[in-house]
């Protein structure tokens, strides 16, 4: 073998082997246990990111490693293609979506294949592609049909100079990103799936998923928001119906002092037309986008209404004010203000010098002051008539039941999550296929007319998107009369909420999936990706899969197993200060650190005119901080094995990366180091198998050092997913081999045990290296479909145990004992040892404690 690690060659020579060979195609085999494992699909913005790297890296890791566990593995990619980003981009390089996109996978689908990772491209898919949203098209009908489907008014963000629909990204300090218009609130009318329908299930099955992280499955239960409560009316005074609002703390309801409406809210508009103050509030209000995490920062304002309510159970009269933190969107648009028992109605009585009225105090009969600051637990009612002395349990069915006796209330279930607007005024995705009729009816295109094209052939103008501004798209006939196309798009998160099925089956030309295939390969066994798509993507594929299997696509109710959310990969970032007072960033590679002893930076200084730098921190990478690291430049500099090394040593892979170029260094090094071992060891020609009963102490340690490997790896990799410890644990069993010195043909045997055993451990991670070392240790197979080393438990076992004597639980000797030793004679060659004797003499012995395998601790005074 070439003396010298030459990456490039070794590297070519293991992917031409896999294209060749197809290694990774896959097809449908009952007679393997199946294992999909998926890295969610990257968006094609162009360019790999580090990011993207460490994704699929752990993926490529995890799929190598099942197939070494002779499972059928699939482990397929593509494209989550469509979105705003494409737009704008098409926009500024004066070309159209389409090319942009497609010339944009074609560069990064070669970085992939460059990295080594072992994708089924049979199984390629890019949601752009007409035979793939025709499918989505052709199920959003379907939908329809069953009555999951609606079309009503929502709010968006609108530019009136533009005269275009805003994302919410495109709203810069309340004003249109291109026009700088004030930015508008606008009722269109928008298409909604009802999610809500399935919010229960969704809640109960995520007990199912007790391979996901507990935050992921926390974070879905809130976003989901099951709340149980009471909606109860408060009668208004000038005769016009009740002010409905919703509660999950009745018990509060006798600390009521005022109410809040919406700025939207009918009653705010009815205030508007007899008070100026009113009137002007809620035109500054009405138009602000406000959601509901700007809600947490927001300035809470308010102005009074001049109407008045009636408390449902005194009858008192009850103030209404115009608040902006009540949202028309989210529930009745009006809520009961308890000032006394919640932050927020707090700060807006502090305020407005509203009343604070206490109702509840604690169990246990702590003084408070609710003027000073709100008391938001449960407790003890007081000043509540009837109900004082209640705990907040009896008092919310108390309360509960007297609102419902009188026909002003009842019990309800509440969620957060709303019904899945899909509608985008936006031209880069999927048009909607629905029609409207001459009689405003709205019907879903014909299946035989599926899929509706969307035009790649377009000119865009950053204002108004090509299929709206063209009226002659729009217009078509059905049953022969005249009807026009919606305009708007799908929402891009329908594409990724069902892309991993369509893998199963990606040239299924009969239906969205072929059932048998969905049924074989589904749910995915390992789902890979940030954290960042906890809510909405994961909750949205979940809704997706349990409309698959009610329309009897598939069988399974969950579509991910299991779950790991890898860690962000981070740099540090430096800058110089401009005349204006900005930052302009410089990238990483640009700057000359100078470090102390532990890393940290004392001088920064550019690398080419040599002048100061400023050192901003450790941070994500990131384009607006310009300190992302180009993959490619790595790759052709240390190689691809170096870099997947890297990123599966730098950290566990749920926790953030640290780039280090140093540890980048110390990866390439190492990788050399295996080359030169197994170079050094085949200058000696080829070795035999280990014979147990010849071997030497010393032979047997190496073996044995080398099976605890093999079983440390085996539960790192399989059970835990730490791929750091994993790697650690290899490099130490390679410093026993680079100690070792063979004495004879089993010595050597013991060393081709050894580095075939790291050979294959770090095959998942580094497998075009591990393809060419295999190859030189005298295999003629691919290591790639090699089955993963057995530890054998004999080897493992010792005939001898190092065992740590403590006197008072002082370390004072060590004792070399048989193996078997039982604890009586363990226990009696310590006391017996000189050098603890010397610490025991003159003195009682009280107890002597044995941790067998280990230690003696022996209390002496």
């Amino acid at each position: 073998m070439d003396q010298q690690y030459r990456p490039n060659l070794v590297e070519t020579q293991a992917q031409t082997f896999w294209d060749e060979q197809q290694t990774f195609k896959v097809v449908e085999d009952t007679s393997k246990p199946k294992y999909y494992c998926l890295s969610m699909f990257p968006y094609p913005s162009g360019k790999l990111h580090m990011g993207h790297v460490r994704n699929y890296t752990i993926g490529d890791v995890v799929s190598r490693y099942q197939r070494m566990q002779g499972k059928n593995v699939m482990q397929p990619m593509g494209w989550d293609a469509f979105g705003l980003p494409a737009e704008n981009a098409a926009i500024n390089n004066k070309t159209a979506p389409a090319h942009w996109t497609r010339q944009n996978i074609d560069y990064m689908k070669h970085q992939l294949k460059q990295l080594g990772f072992g994708y089924d491209w049979d199984r390629e898919l890019a949601t752009c592609d007409p035979d793939y949203y025709r499918w989505e098209q052709w199920f959003f009908t379907k939908l329809y049909e069953k009555g999951l489907v609606y079309k009503k008014n929502a709010t968006v963000n609108w530019d009136p100079v533009d005269q275009t629909v805003l994302a919410n990204e495109q709203v810069v300090d309340g004003r249109g990103w291109r026009s700088g218009a004030l930015v508008e609130q606008k009722a269109i009318p928008q298409w909604f799936i009802r999610i809500t329908d399935y919010a229960d299930e969704l809640l109960e099955d995520l007990e199912q998923l007790t391979e996901w992280p507990e935050q992921v499955r926390t974070m879905q239960r809130n976003w989901i928001g099951r709340s149980e409560g009471v909606e109860l009316d408060f009668p208004q005074q000038d005769g016009d119906g009740p002010l409905r609002v919703y509660t999950t703390r009745p018990d509060t309801l006798m600390g009521v002092t005022y109410m809040a409406v919406s700025p939207k809210h009918p009653l705010a508009l009815k205030a508007a037309k007899r008070r100026g103050d009113v009137a002007a509030f809620v035109e500054t209000y009405s138009n602000a986008p406000v959601t509901t995490a700007d809600l947490e920062t927001m300035e809470k304002e308010g102005v009074e209404t001049g109407f008045f309510a009636q408390h449902p159970l005194t009858g008192e009269d009850v103030p209404i004010w115009v608040a902006n933190f009540v949202l028309s969107e989210y529930g009745t648009g009006a809520l009961m203000a308890v000032p006394a028992h919640d932050e927020r109605d707090h700060a807006f009585a502090l305020k407005y010098h509203l009343p604070i009225r206490q109702v509840i105090s604690p169990r246990d009969g702590q003084d408070i002051d609710c003027q000073e600051q709100a008391f938001t637990d449960k407790g003890l009612l007081v000043n509540s008539g009837h109900f004082t002395g209640m705990n907040s349990e009896e008092a919310f069915a108390a309360i509960a039941d007297k609102l419902t006796k009188d026909g002003t209330g009842e019990r309800k279930v509440n969620y957060r999550l709303r019904d899945w607007g899909v509608s985008r005024q936006r031209y880069w995705g999927s048009p909607i296929p629905m029609l409207t009729l001459e009689n405003g009816e709205n019907v879903p295109v014909p299946e035989d007319q599926l899929p509706v094209r969307l035009p790649e052939d377009v000119v865009m103008d950053g204002v108004r998107s090509p299929i709206k501004a063209d009226p002659e798209w729009a217009k078509t006939t059905f049953n022969g009369q005249p009807a026009l196309r919606e305009t708007d798009t799908f929402d891009t998160f329908m594409e990724s909420s069902w892309y991993y099925a369509r893998y199963c089956s990606p040239q299924y030309k009969d239906g969205m999936i072929d059932p048998k295939a969905a049924n074989y390969w589904l749910p995915v066994d390992q789902y890979i990706g940030g954290i960042e798509h906890a809510i909405l993507h994961l909750l949205y594929a979940r809704f997706f899969h349990k409309l698959l299997r009610d329309t009897g696509l598939v069988e399974s109710s969950e579509p991910f197993k299991r779950l790991l959310c890898q860690g962000m990969v981070l740099a540090d970032t430096y800058y110089r200060e401009t005349e204006n007072g900005g930052k302009q960033w410089i990238a990483p590679q640009d700057v000359v650190v100078e470090r102390d002893e532990k890393g940290h930076p004392i001088s920064c200084t550019h690398r080419e005119d040599g002048q100061p730098v400023q050192s901003g921190g450790t941070t994500k990478m990131s384009k607006s901080k310009n300190n992302g690291i180009d993959p490619q430049s790595i790759i052709e500099q240390y190689g691809a094995d170096t870099v997947r090394l890297f990123m599966m040593f730098a950290a566990p892979p749920e926790q953030s990366l640290e780039w280090s170029d140093s540890a980048l260094e110390g990866a390439h090094r190492f990788l050399k180091r295996l080359w030169r071992l197994v170079s050094q060891h085949l200058e000696n020609g080829p070795a035999g198998q280990p014979e147990p009963s010849q071997l030497s102490d010393s032979d047997k340690a190496l073996r044995r050092k080398t099976h605890e490997t093999i079983a440390k790896v085996s539960d790192d990799v399989s059970r835990r997913l730490t791929f750091n410890t994993a790697i650690a644990a290899v490099m130490e069993l390679l410093n026993e081999v680079g100690k070792f010195s063979p004495a004879n043909d089993q010595g050597r045997a013991v060393v081709q045990e050894a580095l075939e055993a790291a050979v294959l451990l770090l095959s998942p991670i580094t497998p075009h290296i591990s393809h060419s070392l295999w190859q030189s240790l005298g295999h003629n197979d691919a290591v790639v479909d090699a089955p993963w080393p057995e530890a054998d438990a004999e080897a493992q076992t010792r005939d001898a145990l190092e065992i740590v004597v403590q006197v008072n639980g002082k370390l004072r000797a060590r004792l070399s004992v048989p193996a078997s030793i039982d604890k009586a004679s363990l226990e009696q060659q310590a006391l017996a040892d000189e050098s603890v004797q010397r610490f025991t003499e003159g003195k009682t012995i009280h107890k002597v404690i044995v941790v067998p395998g280990k230690l003696v601790n022996i209390v002496a005074k």
